[in-house]
């Protein structure tokens, strides 16, 4: 139980440097790259030479100081292209994803038009038996009322 423990912590210790986000890595290197500039200023200042003046050493040690300027520019860069490259990579997948969700509703709205086109077919041909029954219907019904006006005056005919 105690070693369960143990590994836990363990683990959780060597995660946690993980959960520094990239906004507050890139504030500390900016601060310590302000806190070198600070360094740096000072052994511009300093003069050790015979009238003040800076001698070789002081000079070095001012390069000295530049150079690691420089050297934490360089990781303030590298970390500026890491952010660059993930919000490149975040927006390409948002880009990707919009570009799927598009083709997918254009997918949803061809398919919908089709059924809209079958469903309209199929009113149509029912339209068009309706017209056939209704035409037979009145067909019907004039040549019955001229097979029964035939019939009456026949009848009348032959009756009187």
């Amino acid at each position: 139980m105690k070693t369960t423990y143990f590994l836990g912590l363990i683990i959780w210790l060597m995660t946690l440097p993980m959960n520094v986000s990239g906004q507050e890595k890139l504030k500390k290197l900016i601060g310590e790259r302000e806190r070198l500039h600070v360094e740096w200023q000072e052994s511009e200042s300093q003069k050790s030479g015979i009238f003040g003046n800076r001698t070789k050493k002081d000079m070095t040690v001012t390069n000295e100081w530049m150079a690691r300027i420089l050297q934490k520019d360089n990781q303030i860069i590298g970390e500026l292209k890491l952010r660059k490259d993930i919000e490149t990579s975040a927006i390409g997948n948002e880009k990707e994803d919009y570009k799927y969700i598009a083709q997918k509703a254009e997918e949803d709205i061809v398919k919908l038009k089709r059924a809209l086109d079958i469903r309209d077919e199929k009113i149509q041909e029912g339209l068009k038996e309706k017209r056939t029954y209704e035409w037979t219907t009145l067909i019907f019904f004039v040549s019955s009322m001229i097979l029964g006006f035939m019939y009456s005056k026949k009848r009348r005919n032959g009756a009187v």
